[in-house]
């Protein structure tokens, strides 16, 4: 009987201390496939952060040296964009608050953890992989539209 008491406690501490880990990394699932993105081609990725956030690759190279994972350093800089933050100020929150959570580093900028913004980020992250493709063609739809209003292109 002692001995179902004590491991029942010790399975209740596990718990406690192991799920908010769980929940934090649960909330952000779509990290995973950054940061295996990222290991798959590295430069890729660092382009792809450059152009989403109007970057040059060596700042970008540079904040994914000061981050934990390849993912955070997309997480800073779109944080860093939801607060109206500079990204040097968010990396410098991020580190002395990352073991806190994304929630909380969101709040400490102003950012409610419970607003549409944060909640569309935790269902995933707008970096997609078509290398500026669709920037392109967003362009060539634009100058189509341009060349049909001025009557350039009468079909």
């Amino acid at each position: 009987m002692k001995r179902q008491m004590m491991f029942l406690n010790a399975a209740t501490v596990a718990v406690l201390f192991l799920s908010p880990l769980s929940v934090q990394s649960a909330d952000f699932d779509w990290a995973g496939d950054l940061n295996v993105r990222s290991s798959t081609n590295p430069t890729q990725y660092v382009s792809q952060l450059a152009t989403r956030f109007s970057m040059a690759d060596s700042k970008v190279n540079a904040m994914i040296k000061l981050v934990d994972k390849p993912a955070d350093a997309y997480m800073v800089l779109r944080l860093a964009e939801m607060s109206s933050r500079s990204p040097d100020y968010v990396i410098k929150e991020y580190q002395s608050k990352k073991h806190k959570g994304w929630g909380n580093l969101a709040q400490s900028l102003g950012i409610k953890p419970g607003s549409a913004d944060f909640k569309a980020l935790k269902n995933g992250h707008d970096l997609h992989e078509d290398n500026g493709k669709q920037e392109k063609r967003d362009k060539k739809d634009k100058k189509d539209k341009k060349h049909k209003e001025n009557g350039k292109d009468k079909n």
